[in-house]
């Protein structure tokens, strides 16, 4: 349970999922970096490589000049979508809540 936790935790972890989520299809690294802005080339390495670790998603390296690298949410990945979706739905039901809390 915490492993999963600190998998999600992130700043930019569900960001990044629910994009791959989206696409559905084999995306570049540069048009992942743009498609999650203003996130960091470093982070988003980071990120990529705990979620290929954990399964949630691949990577293809092309041998070329220059490398081409792209990823793919897997399949495992893909069953977070009702997770990530519930998590939305609540924050937009309860955000004034949240808001109030803050004062």
């Amino acid at each position: 349970m915490v492993d999963f936790v600190n998998l999600l935790s992130g700043k930019w972890a569900i960001p990044i999922l629910y994009r791959l989520m989206i696409i559905d299809a084999p995306v570049r690294f540069g048009e992942l970096q743009r498609a999650v802005a203003p996130i960091a080339q470093k982070e988003l390495t980071r990120q990529l490589r705990q979620f290929e670790q954990r399964g949630l998603v691949t990577r293809h390296i092309y041998p070329q000049v220059p490398p081409r690298v792209e990823y793919q949410i897997t399949e495992l990945g893909k069953t977070l979508r009702p997770t990530l979706d519930s998590l939305a739905d609540w924050m937009h039901r309860h955000a004034p809540q949240l808001i109030g809390a803050d004062r």
